[in-house]
């Protein structure tokens, strides 16, 4: 079957011959003219060949195409079929019918290449013509763009290129044609350069064994599409095209400084190749060499997965645009087409063996394996995969073979292989490097904007494919091509800037973007002046320069500073070299100078400098995010796969810098994990060594070591400034500092001035010139290399070091020291010194002849042959070499020898520019390229001053919601980065500047809702603040003040969410109280109770004014309260547990002052922010500890030194207790909680009486929740101590009144522990009553800290609190005495009462009665203070409460007086205070319900508190025996007991059944019959309780001195003059008890040496009983109880005595002399028979009844009542052995003064008050007796004398 290709050529032979026939040249028929015309002929040839074949590749491609290209080259053919044949030409590339690897391809190509660059053709018309030439150029293209065109030579792509560049630059030529041209051009660049990875650099290995891989181009050569692409040629007209001397200038240009190399490529075309190296795999088949990554459909990369080679052209060409015309086609039919491609246009040399056309992939590789034909694998999908596996052998293998044999795959997946020409031996080199090299400078030097030539369309010609090469190809790694860029395009680029045509400033300023982008480690000095030229067109205050140039610049410096790790690079580039300037300090000063407006409006250039400065933010804000996610999330893992990971990719990187720029995030992290050292081994793997700078001590010198470059940078530069006006001062300086040794070390001097750039070179000049400085010039001279330089050369670069001074010695000086040195370091090429000193001399002299403008004006400048002619003879008699001398002329001539400081214009341009290039050639050029982020603390700490400024500025002025929202992310990437590196101060200023845009603190309370609410940015200022609070609160430290402010103002504007207002309060029924007041219709105003009173004071002005709020104002307002919401204010209290400590006491102290003073804060500001402070406290229960003193201080502050009460001390306390609620289940801190709240017992009592509602609650509700978690006797005492004061109004114990009297202490506030030390360690003496033995004693010891006399105490700046305190300390003398005395022998305590609260007591009440019910918690250390305080109720609630109401009327306050009204500040204060101006009242306690006298519901309630605390006592009577022992068992088993606990009934007794008899006995004498009647009974429960039955005769005794006399005393008094018949009935049920127990303990008490007082007061009290009540009751009832007393006391034998006279005892006569004074005649009732005469004894008459008792009324029914007989209750039995009876009853004092005989018996009254003990002699006695009758009594003493004197029973006091 034929070959369908010889079809195609044979189609395309008719239609040229055809056309060629049809010329009116042409148009004979006869077979003879055609063999005669030549191009007729050749095509009849070729028919003939194209007969006899099968296969189109069995001829060589030369043979089919010569006839075609014959007619291109032809002069006379017309363009019309010059135009076909170009076609036929284009189709046969363009279908592949030219096989690459034909031996014969090169050589048809190199032909073809020639044709068409040379083409010819007669012009008809120019339309048509440039059809032609459009033509010319479709074949151009595609013949360099297909896989054939590897085959041409450095020369063909040069002339290719040389054809396009004239179409595109023959301005007579269509805009088409020549645009076409440029499209043509840019894809030929693109690829030319996109192929540079394939060229390897002659004699240097600078791309070494990148080389072996082939890299990802991914750009797409848009090969086969080409829209618009016209060709030229008409005879006449391209004649004159390529004739004009544009063009011959442009062709010599071209090849202009290529001369050389385009020679050596003509001589190259034919040498012999060196033999192609195969590398045959077993099956015989070739292994290619190379490998294609891409896929083959159109354009698009198919990167193989694993495959990880990168080069930087990867990034840069994403960009280009892919080919729209191929990426439709689907894979499979590419796979086709390109098989098939392949397929036909390999011809196979062995003709019988071609596959047919149609063989699938598959086929075609399983026919071709095993055949030795070097022949391409067809480059089809399959074929990749392969070609994988094997990727490492076969680049080991080919290292020897040359670039050139190497096949290309381009980026289409086409492969290109090289082909051998057998002709002649000789092989034509595929073009390589060399022609690439020639197009970049061809292309720089388009761009030079001072040569005249070049055009503006030339320039921006040059720009643009030099932007295409940059884009295409990774030139640094090529030496001849960075060569070209260091020097003429970086200084042509710059010049650009200067121009004024946009479109070439912008072409200019992408292409240097380019540059630095992926070459800047080679180019440091060049970024230097690049990036001070555009600081300099951003502030040029030029009006000429367009607006635009600026906006384009600092573009061009945002998308620099984007690019990874480039600010970094700057800073420790540049800013951390001594020599350079700051350049990233500079930049953030400008462009944050430049973010700020000066005319107040915004434009583009404003905001492209702040996005300039936030790219630095962003960056760095990326860092510190991907540092927390790798920190938190695999610390572990990623270590290792990292590193792992790190090895592939860094052995497959393609180049030196891809690797860093690539790896740059994974570096950052492994510095984070590894550190420095594993970092480095990744640099070692890319770059074989890395040059470090010699002022770096490492690649990455840590930020100390920055610092202290950047120091020393700072003096150099001071100390420069004084050289440059002064040299030696400068040295001194810098000697000073210790940056110069001291003394001057020549060398070290030489070297700083020749390094240091910025020195002015005419002082170095004098200087080094100077007679004192030889050594120095010795030195100076010595630090250039003039080794193998001419000695022009070198004194060129010796005379760029300084200028060289005027005078001629001077002169003389430095030309002989650099002589010498040049001599000597060249091995003395002249004759002697002196000849090269003269030739030195001559040089400078032919300088100034050629260039010095006013010699030039006097005479003609100096030819070769004159210069020649001074010098003949002057080297030692002998001529120099007159070649040298020429070469000397000339370098001079072209080149001036540019003194410094002296030129201006173009010449100083060359001079500074090549001082540049100097400085990047020594040491001083290197370039640390670094991983981005790892200098990010040392950057954020630079830019973070002018960012937020710029920021804040920007927020403030713009309108723009994007600009807005910018500014507020740059905001919160800010707080993240300062939040990442610790920087609280950056924290806080950037809090307190988004403070001041909400608004809050600005605005006056009444306009806040209205303005916040309709500003949208304050509304997000707003919430930025709080969220960044929330984030990143840890660093948070003085902005807590700001947002405590806002807060506030929240707070006034009533703005808060409504749980941040209300607070828990303990007396409100729903346990919440609101800090805001409710609005009332009148005012922004008071609770309801006040509103009448505010009516009242309110102005009408004010009233008036108030009107009601528009709808917009509502909207607003509702749009605030929405806003706050979001913001959550809430969540600072509740998320503070997470901060910090540190930020959590800044927090505390931003709250605490807060305090109401003339000016800022209000009460109830300080009652809210005191709120947050508590709640603050509850979430941070963990580590309360650490903030407690600081909160104790303030409450202290706030409790103890108010004068008066108001809301914010009320809700002081209420927080106190709270706290105490919630931390006492910690152990840690429960004590000091407890201590604590001896705040509320220092405060001032009339300040605590007002809030004793309050604490009566909290305490209540503290007792429930933690009873159990009190241990320590302290705190019970505190309590205890509390709940006395608050209930029952009693004083507080001395100890905690101490104040200091100084008005502030350290502290300001006594510490717990100062307070805990004035509180006795023994709780015995704090149960308020002593044993008997001690029957007065001061109440606690000495509660003052040490003992001190009066004098002391006054002025030791302890206040003593009580009037009386001070006098008696006079009296007692020794110690003082704090407490008033407690007489046991009253029912009283004997303790000063104040006022109590009604409320407040049953509360108390409540609460002890929760803790006695509960057995477990009563405890040894809280028992007796039980007691104690039960007692303390029992009289405060005597008579309900009664006394009180004396003084009631004043204690009641008006809610006027609560709070302290204040001068408003100004206007706004004034408004503010509007609301508070009719003060709230702190709840006034004294319910308004007492006043109006006494209602019943009042009598019910104080009823039931009495039945309470008898239900109380006797609960604890009984329980007691039963508590004690259980105790006493416990502290068996812990041997460590610290006080012994006994269980013994005496124990039992003093502590606890007598004081609680003595309780319930005084509730006896209560003036309301229910409870009286109550309390007997309980009385006689608890006398007749089977525990009690263990006491012994003492106790009894003690028990009728304490209990029931007293109570006897006292019911003698009216108590209740309203109930007569109750008092009755009470006084009987009393004698009855009294009776009773008398007769139930007889024998026990006969014991007693005192039996007989005892009986005698018995009788006593029946005598007055007789004559106290009023009706007949007691007259009945008490001689009833006494006969049976009489009658008992008969049968037990007591009144018998048989040794008396007779019969009787002493007691008998004692007793009826007794009873004989009220009741005459009882003896004879019942005894009759023993009336025993009574000689010389008058009876008194009867004693008069009491005088309170009125005279009983007749009528009266007196029934004795039955006394309820009380069951025994089983109880345990108290100890069996009784113990000894240690305490006698006290003496019975008679006053024996006096007469017996006239004395009426004193009769006991009842005490007017509280036993005074003041300045009572401390023996006198509770119960006296009538003196007669004792003196009457038989001479046996009653009292033995010798007791007296026993000091156990005196009463002392102590």
């Amino acid at each position: 079957m034929v070959d369908k290709n010889i079809y195609i050529v044979q189609g395309e032979i008719c239609t040229v011959v055809s056309a060629i026939k049809r010329n009116s040249r042409w148009n004979t028929h006869t077979p003879l003219d055609e063999e005669q015309d030549p191009l007729l002929n050749s095509f009849s040839h070729l028919k003939e060949i194209l007969n006899n074949i099968k296969e189109l590749s069995d001829v060589e491609p030369n043979i089919f195409l010569r006839p075609f290209l014959e007619v291109v080259r032809s002069e006379d053919t017309t363009g019309p079929i010059t135009g076909l044949a170009l076609t036929s030409v284009n189709k046969f590339l363009s279908y592949g019918l030219i096989d690459a690897n034909h031996e014969a391809a090169a050589e048809a190509i190199e032909n073809m290449a020639d044709a068409v660059t040379h083409a010819r053709f007669v012009g008809t018309d120019p339309a048509s013509d440039e059809v032609v030439l459009m033509k010319i150029l479709q074949v151009l293209r595609t013949l360099l763009l297909t896989p054939v065109g590897a085959h041409l030579t450095n020369e063909s792509v040069c002339e290719i290129m040389q054809s396009c560049f004239r179409i595109c630059f023959e301005m007579r030529l269509s805009e088409l044609l020549r645009k076409s041209a440029e499209h043509t051009l840019v894809d030929m660049v693109q690829l030319l350069f996109s192929r540079l990875p394939q060229f390897k650099e002659e004699a240097k290995s600078f791309v070494g064994a990148n080389m072996k891989k082939i890299p990802l181009c991914i750009l797409d050569t848009q090969d086969l599409i080409c829209p618009e692409q016209p060709k030229n040629t008409n005879q006449r007209g391209l004649e004159r095209v390529l004739h004009t001397n544009h063009f011959y200038w442009l062709l010599l240009k071209m090849r202009a400084g290529g001369m050389s190399e385009s020679s050596k490529w003509k001589k190259q075309k034919r040498s012999p190749r060196p033999p192609r190296h195969m590398v045959r795999s077993a099956t015989g088949g070739l292994d290619q060499p190379t490998l294609s990554n891409n896929n083959l459909s159109g354009g698009v990369p198919f990167i193989e997965q694993g495959s990880l080679s990168v080069s930087d052209s990867v990034a840069s060409s994403m960009s280009s645009p892919t080919d729209s015309g191929l990426e439709t086609c689907s894979k499979a039919t590419s796979r086709e087409d390109l098989t098939d491609l392949d397929q036909s246009s390999s011809a196979s040399t062995t003709p019988g063996m071609a596959p047919s056309p149609s063989t699938e992939p598959g086929h075609l590789d399983s026919q071709t394996e095993g055949r030795p034909v070097e022949r391409a694998q067809s480059a089809s999908v399959e074929s990749i995969p392969e070609v994988l596996e094997d990727r490492d052998s076969v680049a080991e293998q080919s290292d020897s073979a040359s670039v050139h044999d190497m096949d290309y795959v381009n980026p289409r997946g086409v492969r290109f292989t090289p082909q051998q020409t057998q002709r002649d031996g000789a092989a034509l080199v595929p073009y390589g490097l060399p022609c690439l090299r020639e197009l970049f400078r061809f292309l720089i030097s388009l761009t030079n904007p001072h040569d005249r030539h070049n055009t503006d369309a030339m320039m921006h010609m040059g720009l643009q494919l030099l932007t295409v090469a940059l884009e295409a190809a990774h030139i640094a790694p090529y030496q001849s091509l960075l060569c070209l860029v260091k020097d003429e395009l970086c200084r042509h680029l710059f010049q650009l800037l200067t121009v004024d045509r946009l479109n070439l400033y912008a072409a200019s300023l992408r292409a240097c973007f380019l540059l630095f982008e992926s070459m800047r480690e080679h180019l440091k000095f060049q970024l230097e002046m690049y990036l001070k030229k555009l600081m300099d067109i951003i502030t040029s205050e030029n009006l000429k320069m367009p607006y635009e140039m600026k906006e384009m610049a600092l573009e061009a410096l945002v998308q620099l500073l984007r690019i990874p790790s480039f600010v970094t690079e700057l800073y420790i580039n540049h800013d951390c070299d001594f020599y350079c300037s700051n350049l990233f300090e500079d930049l953030t000063k400008l462009l944050s100078k430049n973010a700020f407006p000066v005319s107040g409006q915004l434009y583009t250039t404003h905001l492209l400098s702040l996005e300039a400065l936030l790219t630095v933010i962003d960056s760095t804000e990326a860092h510190c995010q991907a540092k927390v996610l790798n920190n938190t999330a695999q610390q572990d893992q990623s270590t290792e796969t990292m590193l792992a990971e790190g090895v592939d990719l860094t052995s497959d990187s393609t180049e030196t810098t891809t690797g860093i720029v690539c790896f740059s995030q994974m570096l950052d992290i492994l510095i984070i994990i590894v550190g420095c050292d594993h970092v480095f081994s990744f640099f070692s793997a890319e770059k074989k060594e890395i040059k470090i700078p010699q002022r770096f001590s490492c690649c990455l010198p840590d930020s100390q070591e920055l610092l202290e470059i950047r120091n020393r940078k700072k003096l150099l530069n001071s100390g420069t400034e004084q050289f440059n006006q002064k040299p030696k001062k400068g040295i001194q300086f810098l000697q000073e500092k210790g940056l110069l040794s001291s003394p001057m070390d020549n060398n070290e001097v030489a070297q700083w001035l020749r390094e240091n750039p910025r020195l002015d070179k005419k002082q170095i000049g004098e200087f080094i010139s100077d007679r004192r400085h030889m050594e120095l010039l010795d030195s100076f001279v010595n630090t250039f290399t003039f080794q193998g330089l001419r000695i022009d050369e070198a004194l060129r670069l010796y005379l760029e070091a300084f200028r060289l001074p005027g005078e001629a010695p001077v002169i003389h000086r430095l030309l002989e020291t650099f002589t010498d040195t040049w001599h000597k370091v060249n091995g003395s090429p002249f004759m002697t010194n002196d000849a090269g000193f003269a030739l030195a001399y001559a040089v400078i002299m032919l300088n100034t002849d050629q260039h010095n403008h006013n010699v030039r004006k006097q005479n003609i400048p100096m030819t070769v042959e004159q210069f020649k002619k001074n010098l003949k003879g002057v080297n030692g008699n002998t001529d120099f070499d007159q070649d040298m001398l020429e070469d000397i002329y000339n370098a001079i001539k072209n080149e001036e020898i540019v003194m410094p400081d002296e030129q201006s214009g173009l010449v100083k341009e060359n001079y500074v520019w090549s001082v540049l290039l100097h400085r990047g050639a020594t040491p001083e050029g290197i370039f640390l390229h670094v991983p981005a982020g790892v200098y990010d603390h040392d950057l954020f700490t630079m830019t973070w001053g002018p960012t937020i400024a710029a920021l804040s500025y920007v927020f403030d002025k713009s309108l723009d919601d994007n600009i807005i929202q910018k500014a507020i992310a740059g905001f919160r990437k800010c707080a993240m980065i300062s939040a990442h590196y610790g920087f609280s101060d950056v924290f806080d200023n950037l809090i307190i500047s988004l403070c001041k845009f909400t608004t809050l603190s600005s605005e006056s309370v009444e306009n806040l809702p209205t303005v916040f609410g309709s500003n949208m940015k304050a509304q997000i200022a707003a919430k930025t603040v709080f969220h960044l609070a929330h984030r990143h609160g840890d660093i948070l430290r003085e902005g807590w003040k700001n947002i405590m402010d806002s807060m506030l103002q929240l707070f006034r504007a009533e703005l808060l969410p409504k749980a941040m207002v209300e607070v828990e309060d303990f007396v409100e029924p729903n346990g919440k109280i609101s800090l805001q007041r409710e609005e009332t219709p009148s005012n922004r105003g008071e609770s309801a109770v006040l509103s009448f009173v505010n009516w009242l004071t309110l102005s009408g002005a004010e009233q008036s004014g108030l009107r009601g709020p528009t709808t917009e104002n509502q909207e607003a307002k509702q749009a605030a309260v929405l806003c706050i919401k979001q913001c959550d204010p809430e969540k600072l209290i509740t998320e503070s547990k997470f901060l910090q400590l540190e930020s959590l006491q800044e927090l505390m102290k931003a709250l605490i002052s807060v305090t109401p003073d003339e000016e800022t804060y209000d009460e109830e500001d300080a009652a809210f922010c005191l709120e947050m402070l508590l709640r603050i406290v509850m979430e941070n229960r963990d580590r309360v500890s650490c903030v407690w003193q600081t909160v104790r201080d303030h409450l202290y502050h706030l409790c103890v030194q108010a004068t008066e009460s108001c809301f914010l001390v009320e809700r002081a306390v209420v927080g106190l207790i709270r706290l105490a609620i919630r931390l006492l289940r910690r152990e840690d801190i429960s004590s000091q909680v407890l201590l604590s709240l001896r705040l509320l017992l220092m405060m001032k009592p009339h300040v605590l009486a007002r809030v004793s509602r309050e604490v009566a609650y909290g305490l209540h509700e503290l007792l429930k929740t933690n009873a159990a978690n009190i241990h320590s006797a302290d705190d019970w005492f505190t309590l205890f101590s509390l709940i006395e004061c608050i209930g029952a109004g009693m004083k507080p114990p001395a100890s905690f009144q101490v104040t200091s009297t100084s008005p502030d202490m350290d502290t300001g506030a006594q510490s717990d522990s100062e307070l805990s030390s004035h509180h006795p360690s023994e709780v015995s003496l704090d149960r308020g009553y002593t044993s008997d033995s001690e029957v007065y004693t001061e109440h606690g010891k000495s509660r003052m800290p040490r003992s001190v006399t009066d004098v002391d105490v006054a002025n030791s700046g302890w206040l003593v609190v009580g009037k009386d305190d001070l006098d008696i300390n006079k009296l007692s003398g020794s110690k003082p005495l704090v407490n008033p005395l407690v007489n046991q022998y009253s029912l009283t305590l004997g303790q000063d009462m104040g006022f109590h609260d009604t409320k407040s007591l049953i509360k108390c009440v409540e609460s002890l009665s929760f803790i006695v019910r509960d057995a477990a918690h009563v405890t040894p250390e809280n028992f007796e203070l039980c007691v104690k305080a039960i007692r303390v109720f029992v009289e405060a609630s005597l008579n309900g409460g009664y006394r009180t109401h004396e003084k009631k009327k004043n204690h009641k306050y008006d809610s006027q007086k609560s709070r302290v009204r204040r001068k408003p500040r100004d206007k706004e204060m004034a408004s503010r205070r509007s609301k508070t101006s009719s003060q709230r009242p702190s709840r006034s306690h004294s319910d308004d319900e007492e006043d109006e006298g006494v209602p019943a519901s009042y009598h019910t309630v104080s009823l039931q508190v009495s039945q309470d605390l008898l239900d109380l006592m006797h609960t604890l009577h009984t329980r007691a025996a039963s508590i004690y022992s259980s105790w006493a068992e416990e502290q068996r088993h812990l041997e460590d007991a610290g006080k012994k606990i006994e269980a013994d009934s005496q124990t039992l007794w003093t502590s606890c059944w007598c004081p609680l008899l003595q309780g319930i006995a005084w509730l006896c004498c209560d003036a309301r019959r229910q409870v009286r009647m109550q309390a007997l009974t309980y009385l006689q429960r608890a006398l007749l309780v089977h525990d009690l039955q263990t006491l012994d005769a003492v106790e009894w005794e003690s028990c009728f001195n304490k209990v029931l006399f007293p109570l006897l005393t006292k019911l003698l008094d009216n108590i209740s003059p309203a109930d007569v018949g109750g008092m009755e009935e009470t006084r009987m049920r009393a004698c009855t008890l009294l009776s009773k127990v008398f007769l139930q303990h007889l024998s026990p008490l006969l014991s007693l040496p005192t039996f007989a007082a005892l009986w005698l007061t018995i009788l006593d009290f029946m005598d007055k009983y007789m004559h106290a009540g009023s009706s007949d009751l007691l007259l009945e009832a008490i001689p009833e109880s006494l006969k049976n007393m009489l009658l008992v006391m008969d049968t037990a034998g007591i009144f018998h005595n048989a040794d008396s006279r007779t019969g009787y005892s002493d007691l008998w006569e004692i007793t009826w002399e007794r009873i004989d004074c009220f009741l005459p005649n009882l003896r004879e009732e019942l005894f009759k028979q023993t009336v025993i005469p009574q000689p010389g004894l008058t009876l008194a008459p009867p004693v008069a009844p009491s005088p309170l008792a009125a005279p009983p009324p007749a009528q009266m029914p007196s029934p004795v009542p039955a006394v309820p007989t009380e069951p025994k209750t089983p109880s345990r039995p108290a100890s069996p052995q009784d113990p000894p009876t240690p305490n006698m009853s006290p003496q019975i004092s008679t006053p024996m003064n006096q007469s017996p005989m006239n004395q009426s018996p004193l009769i006991l009254q009842p005490l007017a008050s509280h036993l005074q003990v003041g300045g009572v002699p401390p023996m006198s006695l509770p119960i006296i007796l009538n003196p007669a009758l004792i003196e009457a009594s038989s001479p046996v003493p009653l009292l033995p004398a010798p007791r007296i004197t026993d000091p156990s029973d005196t009463p002392e006091v102590k």
